[in-house]
């Protein structure tokens, strides 16, 4: 049963993810702004967001971790965990064709000295939301690994798509190329932890 604080939360989220949404063709030219945030959701929507941009970005984020998961769902079935965090960051990728511009922009605010909560907060979020809807269940020292490695995996895709070629499938052979380095990297690790038993 979902207590009265939870749907409040619940409907704030809502409410936060719809004016983001709304928001996100005048982040280009105005950014991460009261103004961009006005232009798309109306007058008092920057008051959803009293962070400030390092508040709005963060929501964008937590945003497209939701609709990322959920785009990604249907295409899950029956894949390794690997192919499930490729099927997971590419259906991101392709989520964020349109918004360049507006990650751009958001990158722009986390790099900022204000930023660096946010963008530390953002990047665990995602990587925590990839893992688990992979379907990771592990709890041991793996778990901190894990995502440290897809943390690295991640940003290093993220900039190649952001700052290489359009081309998406230049973007995924990227990232195939990541993943097979982290998948010979822990072939090579049980290979020795083997050795040393």
């Amino acid at each position: 049963m979902t207590s009265p604080y939870q749907y409040e939360e619940q409907e704030r989220e809502k409410a936060r993810f719809a004016a983001i949404e709304a928001a996100l063709p005048f982040v280009p030219a105005y950014g991460w702004s009261t103004e961009a945030m006005r232009r798309g959701a109306g007058e008092a929507a920057d008051l959803l967001f009293p962070g400030g941009p390092p508040e709005m970005v963060e929501c964008y984020i937590a945003f497209a971790d939701a609709r990322m998961v959920a785009g990604a769902a249907p295409a899950m079935d029956n894949l390794r965990l690997s192919q499930r965090v490729r099927t997971l960051i590419a259906t991101r990728l392709a989520q964020a064709e349109g918004e360049r511009g507006a990650v751009r922009r958001a990158l722009a605010v986390l790099a900022l000295p204000g930023g660096a909560g946010a963008a530390a907060r953002s990047l665990a979020h995602t990587v925590d939301t990839i893992w688990f809807a992979a379907g990771d269940t592990s709890a041991d020292f793996s778990w901190y690994t894990k995502r440290a490695i897809l943390a690295s995996v991640y940003t290093s895709t993220l900039l190649f798509w952001l700052n290489g070629s359009t081309d998406q499938e230049a973007a995924l052979g990227f990232l195939d190329r990541r993943l097979a380095g982290v998948g010979r990297l822990g072939k090579l690790r049980a290979r020795f932890a083997k050795a040393a038993a």
